[in-house]
């Protein structure tokens, strides 16, 4: 949270979660790297990630084309579909508003009560998100030894899941003020420019071993004019 140490309130106290097989939303984390206001502006923790609170949704999705390729004489007979580019991952967020922390100050930006930070045209440089899912005592014991212990709890016996949205993009911007509600929720989308494994950090190429292998029935045949 973008709040100095005499500024926390219960709001930003986490509690427990249960122990389930299913994955839950509780034991989703996702940390960026806040503005930090008051005595603290000059401190470690700017430079760290930080969970990022009270968020509502944390929806993130991917695309990519595809192009079928016919023949003539073969009449109408798809030979191939040929994968296009990925489009880049796009993340929907939905946060609650607060007074001393708003949605551009937990993702780095002067905004709110920090700064002049107000529009999308004042966002000039990317951010990195790192998103965390911790495992449950009932799963933790039968993971791999190689994922981390997670940050979020501190617990050495509990492992994580991480991943790393790289060169983050605010795309929009929205926030609505209604009578029906009281509550103020602020949403935006972000366009990511690179995606990649948090436990082993490396970098993916050609051999990157993904566990998927030929298992098609149409390319165990013989090639079209072969």
């Amino acid at each position: 949270m973008a709040l100095s140490s005499e500024q926390d309130t219960y709001v930003v106290r986490k509690g427990v979660s249960p122990n389930t097989v299913s994955e839950i939303s509780s034991k989703t984390k996702i940390f960026a790297r806040p503005t930090v206001i008051g005595d603290d502006a000059d401190s470690s923790a700017s430079e760290g990630l930080v969970q990022v609170g009270v968020i509502a949704s944390y929806d993130p999705s991917e695309s990519r084309s595809m192009e079928p390729i016919r023949g003539i004489g073969y009449g109408d007979q798809i030979a191939e579909v040929i994968p296009g580019l990925t489009e880049p991952m796009t993340i929907s967020i939905t946060r609650t508003a607060q007074y001393l922390s708003n949605i551009y100050q937990v993702f780095g930006y002067k905004g709110g009560v920090a700064g002049l930070v107000r529009s999308l045209k004042h966002h000039r440089w990317p951010f990195d998100i790192k998103k965390e899912t911790v495992f449950s005592e009932v799963v933790s014991d039968h993971m791999s030894s190689d994922l981390i212990t997670s940050e979020a709890t501190g617990v050495s016996e509990l492992s994580a899941l991480v991943t790393f949205m790289e060169g983050c993009w605010f795309q929009d911007w929205s926030t609505s003020y209604s009578s029906d509600s009281a509550l103020v929720q602020e949403n935006c989308s972000m366009m990511v420019s690179d995606v990649y494994d948090g436990t082993n950090q490396v970098i993916t190429d050609e051999v990157i071993d993904t566990g998927n292998k030929l298992t098609s029935v149409r390319f165990s045949e013989p090639a079209i004019g072969g």
